[in-house]
């Protein structure tokens, strides 16, 4: 073990775990993995167990299960503080690590524009933490609604602003859609129709997913407005505060509930250079993915912007597919010592709106599938991406049930006690 290479990987996501895959054979290297969080979730289903309709062990795994048959990793939990190139060590909120490799793939979080009101009074959908915490949030005021008796109190209550039109902002809104078509009729008899709020889609930009195709974007602002989401394009939401969700072009909309799903950035960390940060506080590397100016710190995933792709002059999109990819190419390099610079193969996009209703986008936009046949892709894709057959199993059997029976079966609040969550924090 002592001529072993120590790398540590900060950061459990797509391109921590996929990194660590690659190199579970590598036996001329220990691993350490580094992460706030014990467990490995699921990014884009996150909104899923927000709305109630999946729970967040079917999009979770614990990383201890995960690394199991991994003979040369290790796991320790704890939040990166402060990195020390000239020392080759990390500074953890309970300890320390000495690397000889170090891999930043920690991913990115929600980035509020500097509007404090915004970060402080909205729902962001980053983390199980966010999603369960809006979860609760929506029930508690579908209940708080049933006891209230002027209408306007009832509708700011339920109208939901959902800032951002990718892919999460769409398929939040669409769920929401079904929700109150399917579900509040059933479970809320003491809500009239004319109390339910309004769904809003605000984007700045001239169309929904607009990284996507002009059919993907028109196919699906169709089906939004079909379903009753009230869109808004070429604005941006600019304050919220005391239940009044401000807008760039000057009107407001009276609602108790803003979900923030209009950008991410980069975390930064003490200990690099300002200069080392790039747009979107991503770390800049070089196309091998090594952090330009340090000779043993990578950075891969959402954490990392490459300079130098001819064909990605701004950085490589925030997707899960550039994260696996580059995690792969450094994965190889290092473990084979051939060194070869990171190309990324676009392998195509895909959103849900709905039941049987969903867009997919081929290479380059080369096709375009709509409706239940993307629906069906859509399905697959992500539960082949999940971490094992388990949360496979789990996720497949909630996407049936309410397939067939229009209804999801996790509407429980659940708040854990202010002590369980100091505690946590205390002794982390």
């Amino acid at each position: 073990m002592e001529n072993k290479k120590t790398i540590i990987v900060v950061g459990g996501g797509f391109a921590g775990l996929e990194f660590i895959n690659q190199l579970k054979q590598a036996h001329q290297y220990k691993i350490i993995l580094v992460d706030l969080n014990n467990y490995n979730f699921f990014p884009p289903l996150l909104y899923q167990v927000a709305a109630g309709f999946m729970e967040p062990s079917a999009i979770s795994y614990p990383f201890r299960k995960i690394l199991r048959k991994h003979d040369n990793v290790k796991f320790y939990m704890g939040e990166l503080q402060k990195v020390v190139p000239d020392e080759n060590k990390i500074i953890l909120s309970n300890g320390e690590l000495s690397y000889d490799i170090l891999v930043m793939a920690s991913g990115a979080e929600t980035n509020f524009f500097g509007n404090k009101n915004i970060e402080e009074n909205s729902l962001p959908m980053k983390t199980i933490s966010d999603a369960l915490a809006l979860r609760n949030v929506i029930f508690t005021r579908l209940e708080r609604a049933t006891r209230i008796q002027d209408p306007e109190r009832r509708k700011t209550l339920l109208s939901f602003v959902i800032a951002g039109a990718g892919p999460t902002g769409v398929e939040l809104s669409g769920l929401f859609s079904e929700m109150r078509s399917h579900i509040l009729e059933k479970d809320y008899p003491e809500l009239n129709p004319s109390d339910l709020g309004n769904i809003y889609l605000i984007d700045g930009q001239d169309a929904v997913l607009a990284a996507m195709s002009k059919k993907t974007q028109g196919y699906t602002y169709k089906n939004l407005k079909d379903y009753g989401v009230i869109i808004k394009l070429n604005t941006f939401v600019k304050d919220f505060k005391d239940d009044v969700v401000s807008l760039s072009d000057n009107t407001e909309i009276h609602s108790r509930n803003l979900i923030w799903a209009a950008g991410i950035s980069a975390r930064t960390f003490e200990g690099f250079k300002e200069e080392n940060y790039g747009r979107g506080k991503r770390l800049k590397t070089n196309t091998f993915n090594l952090v330009e100016g340090y000779k043993n710190i990578y950075a891969i995933g959402d954490t990392s912007i490459v300079i130098g792709d001819k064909n990605y002059p701004g950085g490589h999109p925030q997707l899960a597919q550039v994260a696996i990819q580059q995690a792969k190419s450094l994965g190889k390099n290092l473990k084979n010592n051939t060194w070869e610079p990171f190309k990324y193969t676009d392998k195509g996009s895909m959103a849900i709106i709905g039941s049987n209703k969903a867009v997919t986008d081929g290479p380059d936009h080369k096709f375009f599938l709509k409706g239940f046949i993307a629906w069906c892709v859509w399905i697959f894709v992500h539960i082949m991406s999940l971490v094992n057959f388990r949360n496979r199993m789990r996720a497949f059997y909630d996407w049936m049930g309410y397939y067939i029976n229009k209804d999801q079966s996790f509407r429980m609040i659940i708040r854990p006690k202010e002590k369980v969550k100091v505690e946590s924090k205390k002794h982390l």
